[in-house]
């Protein structure tokens, strides 16, 4: 069954941008399973990460 999205999420991507990292094998294959666990995706944990982060400084 797949979710529906709103046109919210739409205009979200829409003002996105890409970016790459590299991680240690072992961390990357963590943060997927992890993401599995939660059922979000590796992608929306960084970003909650680094916004924190940012709010912090």
């Amino acid at each position: 069954m797949a979710k529906e999205k709103k046109s919210s999420d739409k205009e979200d991507k829409s003002k996105k941008k890409n970016t790459s990292l590299r991680l240690d094998s072992k961390t990357l294959k963590a943060l997927k399973l992890r993401a599995i666990e939660e059922e979000t995706s590796v992608q929306r944990i960084i970003e909650t990460l680094v916004e924190d982060y940012l709010k912090k400084t």
